[in-house]
């Protein structure tokens, strides 16, 4: 593809973003993915052989800005639970709270929206936020080895609960637009983070 091309594909990736977004997947269509790009129907499907196309290509990207803002930040750290706080925190406060998309959390909205409709679709969204759950679980993980948990924790239940803490914050936060909903939660899970620590002075490891 040419660098024209892959120019087009990308903004019309960006302007369907806001469409599914807002509208959800089965609401978005063809018509109105070609009124807002500007495109004819065969200048969009040049780049596209249809819809379920556009959403894969519009999720795999929103998937990368996820990532971009919510692991800013973390690579440096060696203290696992000092590296989940820190992806916590830039996912409450840096994309949560910086409205990113503009209809809320679209990989959220999308888990949603196509739950019951396409197994297909929702099981790769699913699969995303699994994957999640299982890097935090990797460094807590980590973190047990390194001795500085109490013991007795189950670290996979504490992963899915800070995921479902993340995700819990997301509607509300877009229903209300109030930062009190994304600053408690933040402000809560940081709390608790610092209670599955070993109390000071009986922390092992680096």
């Amino acid at each position: 593809m040419t660098i024209k091309g892959d120019l087009t594909r990308q903004y019309i990736i960006e302007k369907s973003m806001q469409l599914f977004s807002v509208k959800g997947y089965f609401k978005t269509s063809i018509a109105g993915i070609v009124k807002v790009t500007g495109l004819t129907k065969g200048g969009l499907y040049g780049h596209f052989r249809n819809k379920q196309e556009i959403w894969y290509a519009v999720y795999a990207e929103c998937v990368r800005i996820w990532k971009r803002i919510v692991f800013e930040g973390v690579r440096e750290l060696s203290d696992p639970l000092a590296r989940i706080d820190r992806v916590v925190e830039n996912n409450l406060k840096n994309y949560l709270g910086g409205r990113v998309f503009e209809g809320g959390c679209f990989l959220l909205n999308s888990l949603v929206d196509l739950s019951g409709q396409s197994s297909v679709m929702s099981n790769h969204v699913l699969k995303g936020f699994m994957g999640f759950s299982e890097l935090l679980q990797a460094w807590l993980v980590e973190a047990e080895q390194q001795g500085r948990l109490r013991e007795g924790l189950n670290l996979s239940a504490i992963a899915n609960f800070i995921v479902i803490s993340l995700n819990g914050a997301a509607p509300l936060y877009s229903a209300s637009q109030d930062p009190a909903v994304w600053q408690q939660t933040l402000a809560q899970l940081h709390f608790y983070l610092n209670s599955l620590r070993k109390p000071p002075g009986r922390t092992a490891g680096p």
